[in-house]
């Protein structure tokens, strides 16, 4: 409803903030296509989000942390160009304890649980492969699939923003 108010005057730029939050996810993919309907007639359409999957709709992003601009670029650009180190997907089980094992693993930098999985950030993760599966196997975990895989915009932003300084008071 909210957007057919927007958009009843045929405005040459509107601005979304966060125009999918709490709606379902049939509604949400038909709403995107709403919008590329819009920008492919001219419309200019800024949209604000949380959502890195929904901001893989987008031509052009701008990532902000804490009020400030850390990247901008296509979500490709983001991906291919931005991420600080190479990412790895591990499955092991079970997964508590190997997230744990996986932070202490040589060559990794980082690591969170996506999904039913783990992503492991390494500097050289071809070269960290080896390390990770003796560290997870000698915890007594049974390791799965364990490979590079490329990062999602989630995996760019939380490795922009992570290790950045806090702003002192």
């Amino acid at each position: 409803m909210a957007l057919g108010c927007a958009v009843l005057h045929r405005p040459p730029i509107l601005f979304l903030d966060e125009p999918t939050s709490g709606v379902d996810p049939v509604s949400r993919r038909h709403f995107w296509e709403l919008i590329h309907k819009m920008v492919a007639e001219g419309i200019t359409v800024f949209v604000t989000t949380h959502y890195m999957d929904e901001a893989e709709y987008c031509n052009r992003l701008v990532l902000i942390d804490r009020g400030r601009i850390v990247a901008m670029g296509t979500p490709t650009e983001l991906k291919s160009r931005r991420m600080k180190g190479q990412l790895l997907l591990v499955e092991c089980e079970p997964l508590g304890p190997g997230l744990e094992a996986l932070r202490l693993a040589p060559g990794v930098l980082d690591a969170a649980v996506f999904g039913s999985g783990l992503h492991a950030v390494a500097a050289d993760a071809q070269a960290a492969i080896p390390g990770i599966r003796k560290a997870l196997e000698s915890g007594g975990l049974k390791v799965g699939r364990l490979e590079q895989i490329p990062p999602s915009l989630e995996d760019v932003f939380v490795s922009l923003t992570r290790w950045q300084p806090e702003e002192q008071a």
